[in-house]
């Protein structure tokens, strides 16, 4: 299973939310680049980042998020705020390995199916589901897709990954959002990636058991220090086959 350390920026800041409140974000004092570059010692072979201020219109991140991706190391698979297949070529163009698209899959999917094909690897599509719907625009406008005629209708795309979001459901419900995301998992086409999932090591031992998941984004315990990046890595490789003693 692949493990996606992740980065969510503020105003500058690497911030963490509660059930996608923008309002009142959790600020941590650390560096963005530096802790983007500990990512990758620590052994991360990827790594996700969030401009939640490109998610409002607003681009004062740009020219950090455009450090973070020319200086990590690895590759970056980048979301927020990408609405244009303009924006999406943009970042492609600065390096991002991966763009990710929410709320213009919603609005104008004709144009990400071809993006699709044009990037086959590079486009991953992006399902935040509130109460039982997809959100669009940053979490903040509900739509009227259920998450799995959503991705049933792009199943002709072929997508990098595509990346689950619970919203609403509290972090200590962890078999409801499961259920969510492994019911999608079940038939989507292209590999599905978790997030909001990990509090601890013990929920990637859990996760990587779940049929079709084949990725987690893990933020929160890492800033919260309830898991090491290493620790998280190292639990997810598969547990080696078992293999027969021959006399």
């Amino acid at each position: 299973m692949m493990i996606f350390p992740t980065m969510e920026l503020l105003n500058g800041r690497c911030v963490t939310l509660s059930k996608g409140n923008l309002e009142d974000p959790m600020l941590w004092h650390v560096d963005p680049v530096e802790t983007a570059k500990g990512f990758a010692a620590a052994g991360a072979e990827w790594m996700h980042l969030t401009d939640f201020n490109a998610l409002q219109g607003d681009n004062s991140n740009e020219a950090l998020v455009e450090e973070i991706i020319r200086t990590v190391g690895i590759p970056v698979q980048l979301g927020g705020g990408i609405r244009s297949r303009e924006r999406a070529e943009y970042w492609i163009e600065k390096g991002a390995a991966r763009v990710v698209v929410g709320t213009m899959a919603a609005y104008d999917p004709q144009t990400v199916r071809d993006m699709a094909h044009a990037y086959p690897d590079q486009i991953v599509l992006a399902v935040d589901v509130w109460e039982g719907l997809v959100m669009t625009e940053g979490w903040r406008q509900s739509g009227a897709f259920e998450p799995a005629a959503f991705v049933a209708a792009f199943e002709d795309a072929p997508f990098a990954a595509i990346k689950v979001t619970d919203i609403a459901s509290d972090m200590s419900d962890l078999d409801a959002q499961l259920g969510l995301i492994s019911g999608i998992a079940e038939s989507a086409k292209a590999p599905v990636i978790a997030s909001g999932v990990v509090r601890n090591v013990d929920d990637i031992s859990r996760l990587k058991y779940v049929r079709n998941i084949a990725g987690a984004l893990v933020g929160r315990a890492l800033f919260r220090k309830t898991a090491t990046l290493e620790e998280i890595l190292a639990t997810a490789q598969p547990e080696p086959e078992a293999v027969a003693d021959f006399l």
